[in-house]
């Protein structure tokens, strides 16, 4: 469950990170998924701006856009790309 807290953790997170370069991956259905570099352009209240480098076109996601897993992001930090929250290792059923 997505708590207030983990909301307002992420806001503050990505807002001192406006400028970085990142790598965002999502689903685009029916075993799709893509992984392009970007930049986040701004942060807002409810949701964030990032410009994709390859085509220059802002796209904006919420917050639990990256809570929710819809989308992981992976944020530049000088030497290599690390997940900006953990990944959730993969259960076995």
């Amino acid at each position: 469950m997505i708590c207030q807290k983990d909301i307002t953790n992420l806001k503050t997170d990505i807002d001192e990170k406006v400028g970085q370069k990142i790598i965002v991956k999502g689903s685009l259905g029916r075993s799709k998924s893509f992984s392009k570099e970007a930049t986040i352009e701004k942060a807002y209240p409810n949701l964030f701006v990032i410009k994709f480098e390859e085509n220059n076109r802002n796209v904006s996601y919420s917050y639990t856009d990256i809570l929710t897993r819809t989308i992981e992001v992976d944020v530049f930090d000088g030497n290599g790309y690390s997940p900006l929250i953990p990944r959730v290792p993969a259960v076995e059923v």
